[in-house]
């Protein structure tokens, strides 16, 4: 029997408990998790690979590498009420023999509480044997906004974060977009 590792959830953002959760994975040959690893701590090279994060900003400087503690902005495109997020790095441990990579960032959207959203979207990165990689994210979005969006058939945050991790993988490996 083979266990896989899962994402670190604080209490907060435990799957089932928040408005709209969304999880993704894709298990492929031909990437290292370091290749990755690379693409997605890189917010330098979104911009490249995503056509729905945009803005991207480190306001208390750092960046453009993701590390533990860095706060950043971005702006999420294509979700008309979702708005510039304020995130904040929670965790950040690069993949390493026989460990998974973990990233994950809580984010909020300020305004009135009917427009606000908070977050935590994580990511779970590790080579597989045979030359595979699997690649997981998930988010927990509490609020209203969240909430109208997990009643949206597809669920626009499912397809949304589809597409990055294709795109991720695509980048990673040398294809492009």
């Amino acid at each position: 029997m083979t266990t896989q590792n899962a994402i670190n959830w604080p209490e907060k953002y435990l799957p089932g408990t928040g408005d709209n959760f969304v999880s993704n994975e894709v298990v492929v040959p031909g990437v290292t998790a370091a290749q990755v690893w690379r693409a997605l701590t890189d917010t330098a090279t979104w911009e490249s690979y995503l056509d729905h994060i945009t803005a991207i900003a480190f306001p208390e400087g750092g960046g453009p590498v993701l590390k533990d503690g860095v706060h950043f902005t971005f702006d999420p495109v294509g979700v008309a009420s979702v708005r510039t997020q304020h995130a904040h790095v929670v965790e950040c441990q690069a993949p390493a023999e026989g460990a998974p990579g973990r990233l994950s960032w809580t984010a909020e959207q300020d305004g009135t509480p009917e427009e606000r959203l908070q977050v935590l979207h994580g990511w779970l990165v590790e080579d597989l044997p045979g030359g595979r990689v699997r690649v997981l994210t998930q988010e927990t979005q509490i609020g209203r906004i969240a909430a109208e969006l997990a009643r949206q058939l597809p669920n626009p945050m499912l397809n949304a974060h589809q597409t990055w991790l294709n795109r991720l993988i695509d980048f990673s490996s040398g294809n492009g977009r």
